[in-house]
């Protein structure tokens, strides 16, 4: 079996391998993982600085359809000389890519076979922009949550709260959010087509970015996808508990990806 691996903004594929090392721990060992840097070097992601020395990595300079759609295609080259890949595994920013490039295939090359075959989403959301020039409906409260989200992100994952707060630092983005429920965050984006292959959507409670990663499960197909909050902030947690689910998790997709 072989995994792509899709790291968040500001970080790189050896601090990936890092961040999931606690569950990755629990896999089985013939599982090859190809932990790729994104194409731009980038500033340190919020509080990675702390923990991690650089060189650090975006998969875009700037937001926007045409920056992800750039990288779309350089990441179908990666995957033509790299892959095929059976499971893409990401993060954060690596959520954003690894979902844009499930949709501009399904809507643009529906007869070639899909970038991966089962995709593992962790704290992170859809490009709102990409799933708008698709002919998605973003309501108006889903867009003002995710420019609220960011700034909240920025601030609570930031070098001073790390170190004053710690993982008390995680408060979501409460004031947005509204105490709505998962299908409620759901209903803030319809469709005219589901994400098909099969998905695993792990994000936390108290993540501010919370609400992007229901929003992704909301455009996949139902039928197909699993869900778990990890009950945590923007991060994989490392405790048992956590590991041993997101590890079920992933053998789950691993399966789905070979039937």
């Amino acid at each position: 079996m072989k995994v792509l691996c899709l790291h968040g903004k500001g970080t790189s594929g050896s601090i990936f391998r890092s961040q999931i090392s606690s569950f990755r721990a629990k896999l089985p060992n013939d599982i090859q993982f190809d932990f790729v840097d994104g194409p731009f070097k980038s500033d340190a992601a919020a509080g990675i600085d702390i923990f991690y020395s650089p060189p650090y990595y975006s998969f875009w300079e700037a937001d926007g359809v045409d920056g992800v759609r750039e990288t779309y295609n350089w990441l179908t080259e990666h995957i033509a000389k790299n892959g095929p890949y059976d499971l893409a595994l990401m993060f954060s920013q690596g959520c954003v890519l690894g979902s844009s490039a499930l949709l501009f295939h399904q809507e643009e090359t529906p007869h070639l076979p899909p970038p991966f075959k089962a995709a593992i989403f962790i704290c992170g959301g859809a490009s709102l922009p990409v799933l708008e020039e698709m002919g998605f409906h973003v309501s108006a409260q889903a867009r003002e949550r995710d420019l609220a989200s960011r700034a909240a992100l920025a601030k609570q994952a930031g070098s001073s709260a790390v170190l004053a707060q710690g993982a008390d630092r995680w408060t979501g983005l409460k004031t947005l959010d509204g105490g709505l429920s998962e299908d409620e965050l759901r209903n803030e984006i319809t469709s005219p087509y589901r994400i098909n292959v099969p998905t695993v959507h792990i994000y936390g409670s108290k993540d501010p970015r919370y609400a992007a990663g229901v929003h992704l499960s909301g455009i996949c197909e139902p039928a197909k996808c699993r869900t778990y909050d990890h009950g945590g902030g923007h991060e994989i947690p490392r405790t048992t508990a956590v590991s041993n689910s997101i590890a079920e998790l992933f053998q789950w997709a691993a399966s789905q990806s070979s039937s």
